[in-house]
C-alpha cells in the first residue's frame, strides 16, 4: 500500500496549542499579582460600606473598611492601591478646600493605609479636585465659568504637598491641566518630598466608560470635561501629552481608559523608558458585570481576557477593580 505525502501545510502552529501544558509553557504574555493596582474608594461619615450600584461588589469604604481592602490586597500580592477621597457633600465647594485640609477624608485615608501597611503596599493617591468642588469640574473656575488651568495648578501643589505630608508614595493628577505634572513636581521637591513620585495621566480621554465613577465619588459635575480631557479621535495628541509629561519629571505615564484606547497603550509603551500604567475604568468593569450576570458571557474569562490584552499591548501596571481578586486567583 503506497501513501502520498503532502508538503502542505509545512508548517503547523496548532502543535503549540494541543494542551494546557503545552499553552502556558509558550505563553508570550503572563498576568502576575504585581502588576495589578486596586483602585479604592473611601466615604466621610458613613458607618457600613456602600454599594455602588452600577459596579457590582464595589462599594464606598467606611475608614476601617478601607483598611481591611487594602491589608487583603497586600495579602493577596497587588502591587499598589490607588485612593479616592468622597467628602461630605457640606464640605464642598468652589475651591475644592476639603481636597487640601490635612484631615480631609483622603488625607486621613492615606494616614489610615499608611498606617496598616506602611511601606509594604505602594500607596498612590488621586491628586484632583473633581470630588471636592460643588460643581464637579477638576479645577476652579473663572468668571466666566470656564475651568482656570493656571489656578488649578497652584491648588494641585498644595494637594501634592498635603497628600505626600500624609505618606503617599505615588500621586497620580488626573486633572488634564497644562503643565500639571511640572508644578506637582516642584512643589513635592520643594517641601522635601523627592522620593514621592509622580503617575501622569498622560492620555486621559474624555470618554462615556466614566459613567459609573461619577456615583463612586458622589460627583457633583455640571456640564462635561472636554475642554481638558483629550478627545478620542486624537492618537498624535497623547504623543506631545507624553512629551510634555516626560520633560516635566513624571516617573511613570498612564493610559486611561484601557481598552478602548489598546492602541495609544501600545504606541506609548512602544516610545517610553519609564514605566506604563493603564486604567480599567468603571464602565469597563460595569460592562463586564452586566454581561455576566445576564448570562451573556463567562464572567472569570472575560476578566482574565482583557486584563491580559491590556498587558499585552504593553502596560506594565493595571489599575483595575478586580485586582485582589484576580491575585488571588493568579
Amino acid at each position: 500500500m503506497s501513501t502520498t505525502y503532502g508538503t502542505f501545510p509545512g508548517s503547523r502552529p496548532r502543535r503549540l496549542r494541543t494542551t494546557p501544558a503545552m499553552r502556558r509553557m509558550v505563553a508570550e504574555t503572563r498576568l502576575h499579582p504585581a502588576d495589578l493596582i486596586l483602585p479604592a474608594f473611601v466615604r466621610e461619615g458613613i458607618t457600613e460600606p456602600v454599594p455602588i450600584s452600577a459596579m457590582p461588589g464595589v462599594v464606598q469604604h467606611t475608614r476601617d473598611t478601607l483598611r481591611k481592602a487594602a491589608v487583603e490586597a497586600l495579602e493577596a500580592g497587588v502591587s499598589g492601591i490607588m485612593l479616592f477621597g468622597v467628602p461630605e457633600e457640606a464640605k464642598k465647594d468652589a475651591a475644592g478646600t476639603a481636597g487640601t485640609d490635612p484631615d480631609g477624608i483622603l488625607q486621613l485615608a492615606i494616614r489610615d493605609v499608611k498606617a496598616e501597611v506602611g511601606d509594604d503596599l505602594v500607596i498612590m493617591s488621586d491628586l484632583c479636585l473633581d470630588e471636592f468642588t460643588d460643581h464637579g469640574h477638576c479645577g476652579v473656575l473663572d468668571a466666566a465659568g470656564r475651568v482656570d488651568n493656571d489656578a488649578t495648578l497652584e491648588r494641585y501643589a498644595e494637594m501634592a504637598q498635603v497628600q505626600a505630608d500624609a505618606g503617599a508614595h505615588v500621586v497620580g493628577p488626573s486633572g488634564m491641566m497644562d503643565g500639571q505634572v511640572g508644578i506637582i513636581r516642584d512643589a513635592l521637591d520643594q517641601t522635601g518630598h523627592e522620593d514621592v513620585a509622580v503617575l501622569a495621566y498622560t492620555a486621559k480621554y474624555a470618554s462615556a466608560f466614566y459613567g459609573p465613577f461619577r456615583e463612586a465619588v458622589g460627583s457633583s459635575l455640571q456640564g462635561d470635561r472636554k475642554t481638558y480631557q483629550q478627545d478620542p479621535a486624537n492618537s498624535r495628541e497623547s504623543i506631545r501629552e507624553l512629551a510634555l509629561d516626560l520633560a516635566e519629571g513624571a516617573d511613570m505615564v498612564m493610559v486611561k481608559p484601557a481598552m478602548p484606547c489598546l492602541d495609544i497603550l501600545a504606541r506609548i509603551a512602544a516610545t517610553v523608558d519609564v514605566p506604563v500604567a493603564a486604567y480599567q475604568i468603571s464602565g469597563e468593569y460595569a460592562m463586564i458585570e452586566a454581561a455576566a450576570a445576564n448570562g451573556w458571557i463567562e464572567r472569570d474569562r472575560a476578566i482574565m481576557e482583557t486584563l491580559t490584552g491590556i498587558k499585552r499591548a504593553g502596560a506594565n501596571m493595571i489599575l483595575t477593580y478586580w485586582a485582589t481578586e484576580v491575585a488571588q486567583q493568579l
